[in-house]
């Protein structure tokens, strides 16, 4: 029988009350509220933090506090990756995000999904990745939702909903997001 990370990670239902998940979770929590705390001049404990915090890419990930993720070692940062001030990164699943990615103020990238019958949501929840491709620029309050594409050098704009994957090359907007145009 695989455990439960197993199945939270394959997208399964799982028990998200699970006592080696919620010790991992309160872990990663522990380290973002350390990170949080944190003042400009402290560099390299910041340094230190992001990689205790994310799976991949804390080396070189561009952060300001605060941040908040659930387990961050689901989150791989390709190279300088951007997150402005108050970005959540849900990760119950994959969060994969490529190469001088750029997050404004107030970004959710959320991968968990909540069965709808109600005694079933009581017990389980489930989950999908989100993928960024490199050099996406994601404007301040958009939500990116669980299962969620992003191609390659994509905009999207300030306040949209990102509920579909959005190919390379476009600037989108709204709630629903949608393409507006290419970018040349």
């Amino acid at each position: 029988m695989s455990s439960e990370r197993g199945k939270m990670l394959a997208g399964e239902l799982y028990n998200a009350l699970d006592p080696a998940l919620v010790q991992e979770r309160d872990r990663t929590h522990d380290f973002c509220q350390m990170l949080n705390a944190t003042r400009e001049g402290d560099r390299e404990l910041r340094r230190q933090l992001l990689t205790e915090i994310f799976g991949k890419g804390g080396d070189t990930v561009w952060l300001q506090p605060p941040f908040f993720c659930d387990y961050g070692s689901n989150i791989e940062l390709g190279e300088r990756v951007f997150f402005n001030f108050n970005c959540i990164v849900l990760d119950v699943c994959k969060v994969v995000i490529g190469d001088y990615a750029q997050f404004g103020s107030v970004v959710q990238i959320l991968t968990p999904l909540h069965p709808l019958n109600a005694e079933l949501r009581r017990k389980q929840e489930y989950g999908a990745p989100v993928m960024i491709g490199a050099d996406v620029w994601v404007g301040s309050g958009a939500i990116i939702l669980p299962g969620v594409t992003i191609g390659s050098r994509t905009v999207v704009g300030a306040g949209s909903v990102v509920s579909r994957s959005l190919p390379e090359n476009v600037l989108a907007v709204g709630n629903p997001c949608r393409v507006i145009r290419e970018i040349d």
